[in-house]
């Protein structure tokens, strides 16, 4: 995943030292992976509190602010809300106040009282002379809305201090006392009713707030955020299939993006996700393919495929998440259950679900049915031998093209990071492996130090993250004695991150080479901001890279090159085929030269075009001497293509 990029109202704060620069990187990263304002992010994260954020902002734009508590007690009288059309109201996210007749003057509540154009539009659809905007919190404005528009007096819900103080609790107790999944559903059905109450379907059908219309609906974020962690939890002790759930949430999240549907049906697919193996966590993992190819599996799902819905009753998932979950063992061909349907008669989420959960099982799960984890290529190809039986053909080509090119994409660009997380607790490290995980981490755990040796003796691994009592006569220091002694571990970044310190425990890390000592609790988000500043100061330092190495099945050479070009890289991508062997010189994204065979240049160059078979490797640290090409990517590409086009006539 890409850097967050910068903020001017994260800069102006960080100037104010209202902020720390390490907040602002935990923000950054919690915008990066939500999707949402940076001022939410900021209140999120807790790294400022709602009043002082919006006084800043008021000094900013040279106005005054609306908290959220006077937002929720002010009664918006019906001419004021006649001025502004509540589509305008939603769409632009502001919400009038206060109607002066006498000066035809409108006072509203925006986020960002600079934006002109939309004051222009309130001002033209309110007809009145002279517009006043005043700032407040966007999530407190979106509230007032539908609180005066729509009369949802749950509005506020989501955002009144007590109830969220509930929802805090009972996540904290559901943490610390895990026994069932039937606490799962207590816990979800407690949330459901202490935030945003989930309404039942007459109350939707008489307020006409249907899910689809209330937009998110039960499904926003604190809700996913939700099940991730709590059904997360439950999959510790899943052994390779730790996480397998959230994980298949994001790859539902990901074709779906791709697909293009709406933010609302998104978000029930990825609810279907967290939930599809609630009460199957026993000896079969029942994926789409087990279930096709084993007649245990499919026993077990036949008498399962129930279990997820039956335990989860009386949080009333929505339908199309719902309808995702229980049809998930339907094929595409109509041999399937619990109806036999066919094609497009299966619902498109549980036509995902089945394509995206036996992915995950294929490349996170050493036990599938190939006894072996795949590689994303590999696994796409067990996926395509099952287009037009078990799975729709057209879905898996869109998923194929989206999870290939994305994984080499990342790689190539060295944006993805591995990191080992030792601690013998997992409850205390999920959330962080969760947030290392969304921001394009691979992560290993280790629950001892001999576990913990095994691991990076592999060698590949970024950064450790360590708690200091590892159990078993052994701890974090005496781990982190081994690690420098051997090659290995000698400048590998180390992070203690500990529940139980002594006063000259830092001390001793930091003698020992550790970068940095952390006590418990420690803020996921603010944690892995910390991790990859250390690793960016560790890749300056050391200046070498580590390289990229692949099969041309996975990317073409015409998108690996237009990778490169636009991610500037700098280095010499080998190719290796039956047909031969070629090089290709890049530094800052330009082509400097190329080499296959006897060829030297463009004819190289346009020969390795039409490759489709063979591996590649890039070397990072390679820099060509001197640049032999005068043509950019782009053009050596358009050439090269039509070149291929012609042979091909």
């Amino acid at each position: 995943m890409a850097a967050p990029q910068k903020n001017k109202l994260l800069e102006r704060l960080v100037a104010d030292k209202l902020i720390t620069p390490e907040q602002q990187e935990a923000t950054l990263n919690v915008v990066a992976r939500t999707g949402e304002r940076v001022e939410e992010a900021l209140l999120d994260i807790k790294a400022i509190d709602e009043i002082a954020l919006l006084k800043h902002l008021a000094t900013t734009h040279k106005t005054r602010f609306v908290s959220t508590e006077k937002l929720a007690k002010a009664e918006i009288d019906p001419t004021t809300l006649a001025k502004v059309p509540r589509k305008l109201a939603e769409r632009a996210n502001v919400v009038p106040v206060l109607y002066d007749a006498q000066t035809a003057t409108l006072s509203i509540v925006m986020p960002d009282p600079s934006d002109i154009q939309t004051i222009n539009d309130v001002q033209v659809a309110a007809g009145v002379k002279e517009v006043r905007a005043f700032v407040g919190r966007p999530r407190g404005i979106k509230a007032a809305i539908g609180k005066a528009y729509l009369g949802d007096i749950h509005a506020f819900a989501a955002l009144d201090r007590d109830a969220h103080a509930q929802f805090t609790t009972m996540l904290d107790v559901f943490e610390r006392n895990l026994v069932s999944e039937e606490s799962l559903t207590m816990s979800l059905a407690r949330e459901a009713t202490t935030g945003e109450r989930v309404l039942t379907s007459n109350e939707l059908e008489q307020a006409g707030k249907s899910p689809q219309a209330r937009g998110r609906g039960p499904l926003d974020d604190a809700y996913l955020e939700t099940l991730n962690v709590l059904v997360s939890l439950l999959e510790n002790n899943r052994q390779e299939l730790r996480g397998h759930s959230a994980q298949v949430a994001r790859l539902m999240r990901r074709i779906s993006e791709r697909i293009g549907v709406s933010e609302y049906l998104l978000a029930a697919h990825m609810a279907a996700a967290y939930v599809h193996d609630l009460g199957k966590m026993g000896a079969y993992h029942l994926t789409a393919l087990n279930v096709a190819e084993y007649e245990g599996h499919r026993t077990s799902a036949q008498k399962l495929v129930a279990a997820p819905l039956q335990l989860l009753e009386a949080v009333r998932l929505p339908p199309e998440a719902a309808g995702a979950v229980e049809h998930m063992y339907e094929r595409y061909d109509g041999q399937g259950f619990p109806e036999k349907l066919a094609g497009k008669e299966i619902p498109l989420g549980a036509r995902l679900l089945s394509i995206t959960d036996t992915y995950a099982d294929l490349t996170q799960n050493s036990r599938n049915p190939f006894r072996k984890t795949l590689r994303p290529a590999q696994a796409c190809e067990v996926l395509t031998r099952h287009r037009g039986t078990i799975f729709d053909p057209n879905l898996v080509d869109i998923f194929k093209q989206t999870v290939t090119g994305e994984e080499m994409r990342e790689r190539l660009l060295a944006n993805r990071r591995r990191a080992v997380i030792v601690d013998p607790d997992p409850e205390e490290t999920t959330v962080l492996e969760l947030r290392l995980i969304e921001q394009g981490f691979e992560v290993n755990q280790a629950r001892t130090g001999e576990q913990a040796v095994k691991l990076l003796e592999k060698g590949e691994v970024d950064i450790v993250i360590c708690e200091m009592q590892l159990g078993e006569g052994s701890d974090g220091f005496k781990l982190l004695e081994l690690a420098r002694k051997a090659e290995w571990g000698r400048a590998l970044p180390w992070v203690f991150v500990t529940g139980s310190a002594a006063g000259n425990d830092a001390k001793r890390a930091f003698d020992l080479g550790a970068a940095d000592f952390l006590t418990k609790p420690v803020s996921a988000d603010l944690l892995v901001a910390k991790l990859r500043q250390i690793m960016e100061r560790e890749a300056t330092r050391s200046g070498a890279k580590r390289g990229v190495s692949g099969s041309l099945a996975e990317m073409s050479l015409p998108d690996m090159v237009q990778v490169l070009w636009h991610g500037r890289k700098t280095g010499a991508l080998k190719i290796r085929s039956q047909a031969g062997a070629g090089e290709i010189h890049f530094v800052n994204g330009n082509v400097y030269n190329a080499l296959y065979g006897n060829q030297r240049g463009e004819e190289a160059f346009y020969a390795m075009l039409g490759l489709s078979q063979g591996d590649f490797v890039l070397d990072p640290n390679f820099v060509a001497p001197q640049e032999l090409f005068s043509k950019s990517p782009e053009a050596l590409l358009l050439e090269g293509m039509r070149r291929l086009d012609e042979a091909q006539r």
